[in-house]
């Protein structure tokens, strides 16, 4: 091929030879529609076809000053508008992108790819439930087999089962088709087995590696999955063949704060909100990691700003009251209590503005209202989740079978022997944010996060894709050999190593659900510490029942349900004080506050590490902190917060009837 137009008969040969050379020559193709348009000036398919041409040869303000007029002319023209969201979304103006993109959908609801630009954009600002619906559409859209076009709509409708069963008959007689099998993986991500879907994507990868929107879902699941960094190696991937993904980009945002690669996430969301400035749901994401890195003020400017743009996001005012140490104005209280007087709010923001208006009363000592928007937030929530408290009583019980002091002793010296990690456990909101912050102002420590690795080994041993199967967790850990124990304590520290970003001899795992898998830590990491954060128990569970956990405490939003969880927890930590004595060095959280020096004194003397008077001073030691308290941290040890739940004791006998002896022997521990 030339760099010379070839000689052309009618205008629409002329039209359709342009067409097929935009993919192969843009360059070429310009020139052939720039020749088109010195015999026909205002011919709209030529200057379509121009200003694809140059979007494709990356001369996008050149194509936007093509296009813009176009679509203003051409309003009914849906190619016209999605040739220049393309256009738009590649010079990183993504609001009108998003914009033009939903009018071409609205022109034409079948063009598959315009439905899938639309989720990776919706991806990009946090959207993810809409996201999820526009991808589904497109998997519909772009279904071309219509022995697919079946399961394929049914995923669409969200009659998920029979999407399954039709995709699985389906795979019977072509095991190798990639669109059936990406299908068949967003099925098993929207059933919650997550395991499955990464699997048929890799398998769907392995046989068409080029299949970049495949890879998309791929990187997605392994960051959902807290395999951030595998996800980064997805992710750019993808951003290798797509530079401008938006939803690529957005979610290496999400997978660098995983890590704890928090400046890198920082710039990269300021790189999203340069493209959408009017996104409120990233502007929240933004505010998160700056919180995390300290730096407050503007975080605050930036949950301001998401509410600005969306008055409705009830999360960005609870992140605003999670601070715990900013406080609302008159103003804002007015505003939120207007929302909650609509009766068309999404129930999601209704219970986020209940949380926020609650910590609001609270702060102006009215305890009887922050106590009800409280209750309601807590009511709200709970309807959406799917919690037995017997479940969790029992899987708790099975523990205590299994683990007995003749378990562990005969498999004394096994494991891997590596010391490094400082695992503190316990219940939320019981004080395990100051003791990491008092453990990482130690000049041999790096606090990390709450690490999910733990959680992830325990539940991928049980064996459990979906809430009906059988899990073999614990009794599992009977069958594992020394050589797999050490193994699998290789695999932790080699996995966490990520988080580390310091030299410093020991590293923190502060995820207080650990307390569940203490003896399957001594197995495999015999050399660590392990430290019990406890609080009373309705400083500690009235303080649960009033935060709000974006994951993974469903226990904690009914004063029953909580007070049920915090005496199993009680029972289970008893128990393994009983078999395992003096394997676990336990901190009461008042008895920190009323003699600090000592009880870090005590607790140095645990790790096996020398006083430092920097840990005294806790509070200066600047590093992220990714918990509800981490603005508290930052201030000196103050009683305040101690005695809080007494204000509320007139609401809180629920609590105290599950709690049952666990609060009158606080802080022993009753018989059971």
């Amino acid at each position: 091929m030339t760099g010379t137009p070839e000689p052309v008969g009618t205008v629409e040969v002329a039209l359709a030879h342009t067409a097929r050379l935009m993919e192969q020559d843009p360059a070429l193709a310009a020139t052939q529609a720039r020749e088109i348009l010195q015999q026909l000036p205002e011919h709209p398919i030529a200057r379509l076809l121009l200003g694809g041409s140059l979007r494709r040869n990356g001369e996008l303000d050149a194509a936007i000053a093509v296009l813009e007029p176009l679509v203003q002319e051409q309003p009914l023209a849906a190619a016209a508008h999605y040739e220049y969201a393309l256009a738009l979304g590649r010079v990183g103006r993504g609001d009108e992108a998003v914009a033009q993109i939903r009018r071409t959908l609205e022109l034409k609801p079948d063009l598959a790819d315009a439905w899938l630009a639309l989720a990776d954009h919706l991806r990009a600002i946090g959207e993810t439930h809409a996201a999820d619906e526009a991808y589904a559409r497109h998997i519909k859209t772009a279904a071309r087999d219509p022995r697919l076009l079946a399961p394929a709509t049914a995923l669409c409708d969200g009659r998920i089962a029979v999407a399954e069963s039709q995709l699985r008959e389906h795979l019977r007689d072509y095991p190798t088709d990639i669109a059936a099998i990406r299908m068949l993986a967003e099925v098993a991500a929207r059933l919650g087995r997550d395991s499955d879907a990464i699997a048929l994507l890799e398998r769907c990868l392995e046989l068409a590696p080029g299949f970049t929107a495949a890879r998309n879902n791929y990187a997605t699941l392994l960051n959902r999955q807290n395999r951030s960094t595998e996800a980064l190696q997805q992710i750019e991937r993808v951003l290798a063949d797509e530079p401008q993904n938006p939803g690529a980009r957005f979610l290496k945002a999400a997978a660098l704060t995983r890590i704890g690669e928090y400046e890198a996430a920082i710039t990269a969301y300021e790189d999203v909100l340069r493209e959408y400035p009017q996104q409120a749901k990233a502007w929240m994401s933004y505010g998160h990691t700056l919180k995390t890195t300290g730096r407050t003020d503007e975080s605050i400017r930036a949950y301001r700003r998401s509410i600005e743009l969306m008055p409705e996001l009830g999360e960005s005012y609870w992140s605003l009251a999670n601070l715990k140490t900013f406080r609302f104005a008159a103003k804002e209280l007015e505003a939120m209590s207007r929302q909650l007087a609509r009766s068309d709010l999404d129930g999601e923001h209704r219970f986020h503005f209940h949380f926020a208006v609650g910590k609001a009363m609270e702060d102006a000592d009215e305890f009887e209202a922050s106590f009800r928007h409280y209750a309601e937030g807590n009511r709200l929530r709970r309807g959406m989740l799917k919690y037995r408290a017997e479940d969790t009583s029992a899987q708790l019980k099975r523990i205590e079978k299994t683990l007995t002091r003749e378990f562990f002793a005969a498999r004394t010296g096994m494991g891997h022997e590596a010391p490094d990690p400082i695992f503190i456990v316990g219940m939320p909101r019981a004080g395990s944010t100051l003791l990491e912050q008092i453990l990482a102002s130690h000049s041999q420590v790096e606090g990390t996060m709450e690490l999910p690795n733990i959680i992830a080994m325990a539940r991928e041993l049980g064996g459990r894709q979906s809430r009906q199967d059988e899990n073999r967790y614990p009794e599992i850990l009977a069958e594992l050999g020394a050589d797999e124990l050490r193994a699998l304590g290789e695999r932790y520290v080699a996995e966490t190593r990520v988080q580390r970003k310091t030299d410093a001899r020991y590293f923190i795992d502060k995820m207080p659900n650990n307390f569940q898998h203490v003896g399957l830590i001594h197995l495999i990491l015999p050399n660590a510490r392990i430290i019990d954060a406890r609080r009373h128990p309705l400083g500690c569970c009235f303080s649960g029942f009033k935060q709000h956990f974006a994951r993974g405490q469903n226990y904690s939003y009914s004063l029953a349900d909580i007070g049920q969880f915090y005496r199993a927890y009680v029972e289970l930590m008893r128990h393994y004080d009983a078999v395992l004595p003096g394997r676990v060095h336990r901190v009461i959280y008042e008895r920190m506050v009323d003699d600090t020096e000592q009880e870090i004194r005590r607790l140095l003397d645990y790790c096996g590490l020398p006083f430092e008077d920097a840990c005294l001073r806790f509070y200066e030691t600047e590093r992220a902190v990714r918990t509800p308290s981490s603005e508290q941290v930052r201030q000196p040890i103050f009683r305040a917060g101690v005695e809080q739940w007494r204000k509320y004791d007139n609401w809180l006998e629920p609590l105290k009837i599950a709690l049952g002896p666990v609060l009158d022997a606080y802080p022993g521990v009753p018989p059971f």
